[in-house]
C-alpha cells in the first residue's frame, strides 16, 4: 500500500473514531478528539509520549492564538447584554424601520448583535423583541425568525470574533480585515435565501403559533443611548480594517503603519470595545466594579469547554500534520483536482454532520488545509476560511446542540425544527458556498 492510501486510510479511521466517541458513546468533544489525536499517532508510528507531547503543542499553539480573541468577544457581548444595550438597540432599530419593514429590523438586529455574541446568547436576547414584533406586526412567526435565525447563524459561522472564524483565520494565516468584508459581501445574500425568501416559500405550508415569554424582572439601572452601543458594537469592526488598510502601498514607509497595526490588532480592539463597555454598563448600577467583574467572571466562565474544545482541534491538526497525514490529504486534493473552496467546504460540512459541532469542523477543517495553503501561495486563504465556515454550518439536526435550542425557544416540533432549522442551515451551507465560488471568479485574474 502506497503511503499516501495508508496515512489517508488512516485519518478517515481517526475521523470516524471521533465521530463515534461523539455521536454514539456520547463523550465530551474534547476528550474525543484528544483520543482520536492519540490513536491517529501511535497509528502511523509516532511513540505514545511524542504524541502527546505534540498533541498538547498543538492545543497551546492554538490557545495561544485565540483564546483571547472567544473569551474577549463573550465578555463584549455579556456586557453589552447586562447593560441594557440590546435593548436599546432593537427598540430603536424597531422605531427606525417602523412595522411594515419589520423584516429589515429583524435583519438588522441580527447582524449588529449577532457580530458580538454567540449564536445562542443572540437568539436568547433578541427572543423577547422577536416576539413582541411578530404580535405587533401580525405577520406570520416563521417570517421573522427564520431571517434572524439565518442572520445569526451567518455572523457567528463567518464572522470573527466568534470561534470558528477566529481559529481559521489563525491556522490558514488569513488577512482579518479581509475575511470581514468577503463575510458581509458573501453572508448577507446568503442569510438572504436562507431566512426571507425560504420564510415566503412556507407560507401556509408550516405554521408555529408565536410562543409566550416569561415578564423578565425589571431593573432600575439607567442603560446607554443608542448612540453609544451603537458605537461599541462599531468600534472593534472598525479598528481591525484599519490593521487591513495598513498594508496599502501608500503607508509603507508612513509612521502611522504600525499604530494602525498595533490598535487593529484582534485582541487590542476587542479590549478597546470591552473596556468602553464596561464603563457604559457600571453607571448607575449599585454594584459598581463588582458587578461588572461578576458579569465579565461569568462570561469567560460560560465559554471554558468551548475554548477547550478549540484547543484540543488544534492539537487533533498539529498531530495530522506531524504525522504527515496534512499533507497526504493535500496531494490527493492536488491530484484529484479538487478546487481548494471545495475541498475545504466538503471536510468541513463531513465533520459537521457527523458531530454537530460548527467549532470542532471548522477548528479541524482548517488544521488539515494548512499545509496545503502553504504550499500554494495561489489560494485566496480568506475566501477559504469563508468556505470552511459555510461547511461548519451545513445541515444542523438531532446532534448538534442548537437544534434543541432553537426547538425549545421557537416552541417547535421535533419535525418542525427539521423543516426549517434544519433546511435554512443546508441552505446557508450550499449558498454560502455558491457565493464563495463566484465572488473567487470574479476577482481571479
Amino acid at each position: 500500500m502506497q503511503p499516501t492510501t495508508e496515512l489517508l486510510l488512516l485519518t478517515v479511521g481517526a475521523v470516524i473514531c471521533l465521530v463515534l466517541l461523539v455521536t454514539w458513546a456520547k463523550v465530551n468533544a474534547f476528550l474525543a478528539l484528544m483520543i482520536s489525536a492519540l490513536l491517529m499517532g501511535m497509528a502511523t508510528g509516532l511513540p505514545a509520549l511524542t504524541t502527546l507531547k505534540v498533541f498538547q503543542e498543538g492545543l497551546g499553539a492554538t490557545m495561544g492564538g485565540v483564546a483571547a480573541v472567544i473569551a474577549l468577544g463573550a465578555i463584549l457581548g455579556k456586557l453589552l447584554a447586562e447593560s441594557g444595550g440590546a435593548r436599546v438597540l432593537a427598540e430603536r432599530f424597531n422605531a427606525f424601520f417602523g412595522p411594515k419593514r419589520v423584516g429589515w429590523c429583524i435583519v438588522a438586529l441580527g447582524i449588529a448583535v449577532g457580530f458580538v455574541t454567540w449564536f445562542a446568547v443572540g437568539l436568547l436576547m433578541l427572543l423577547p423583541i422577536l416576539l413582541s414584533l411578530a404580535r405587533e406586526s401580525k405577520r406570520p412567526f416563521l417570517h421573522l425568525a427564520l431571517p434572524l435565525l439565518a442572520i445569526l447563524s451567518v455572523m457567528h459561522g463567518l464572522m470573527p470574533p466568534h470561534p470558528g472564524p477566529v481559529v481559521a483565520i489563525d491556522m490558514l494565516k488569513a488577512d482579518l480585515g479581509k475575511v470581514i468584508g468577503y463575510g458581509f459581501l458573501i453572508g448577507l445574500p446568503t442569510a438572504a435565501v436562507a431566512g426571507p425568501i425560504f420564510a415566503r416559500l412556507l407560507t401556509g405550508r408550516i405554521t408555529v403559533p408565536v410562543p409566550e415569554l416569561a415578564t423578565a424582572p425589571s431593573t432600575d439601572a439607567p442603560t446607554p443611548s443608542f448612540g453609544v452601543t451603537f458605537s461599541i458594537i462599531l468600534m472593534p469592526i472598525v479598528l481591525m480594517l484599519l490593521a487591513t488598510l495598513s498594508e496599502l502601498p501608500v503607508l509603507a514607509e508612513h509612521p502611522a503603519r504600525e499604530v494602525m497595526r498595533f490598535i487593529g490588532h484582534p485582541v487590542v480592539a476587542m479590549t478597546l470595545a470591552c473596556l468602553a463597555a464596561g464603563v457604559v454598563c457600571i453607571r448607575g448600577r449599585p454594584g459598581g466594579r463588582a458587578e461588572v467583574l461578576k458579569f465579565t467572571e461569568q462570561s469567560v466562565a460560560s465559554i471554558g469547554m468551548t475554548l477547550l474544545i478549540v484547543g484540543a482541534g488544534g492539537g487533533f491538526a498539529r498531530v495530522l500534520r506531524e504525522t504527515g497525514a496534512a499533507n497526504a490529504l493535500g496531494e490527493i486534493a492536488t491530484a484529484l483536482h479538487f478546487p481548494p473552496l471545495l475541498y475545504g467546504w466538503m471536510i468541513a460540512a463531513f465533520i459537521r454532520v457527523a458531530t454537530g459541532s460548527a467549532t470542532v469542523a471548522i477548528t479541524t477543517a482548517s488544521g488539515i488545509l494548512a499545509p496545503l495553503v502553504l504550499a500554494d501561495p495561489t489560494i485566496n486563504r480568506e475566501l477559504l476560511v469563508i468556505s470552511v465556515g459555510c461547511g461548519s454550518l451545513f445541515l444542523s439536526h438531532l446532534n448538534d446542540g442548537a437544534f434543541w435550542i432553537v426547538k425549545d425557544v421557537l416552541g417547535m416540533t421535533v419535525s418542525q425544527t427539521l423543516r426549517t432549522w434544519t433546511v435554512v442551515e443546508t441552505l446557508i451551507g450550499l449558498f454560502g458556498l455558491g457565493f464563495t465560488l463566484l465572488v473567487a471568479t470574479l476577482i481571479a485574474p
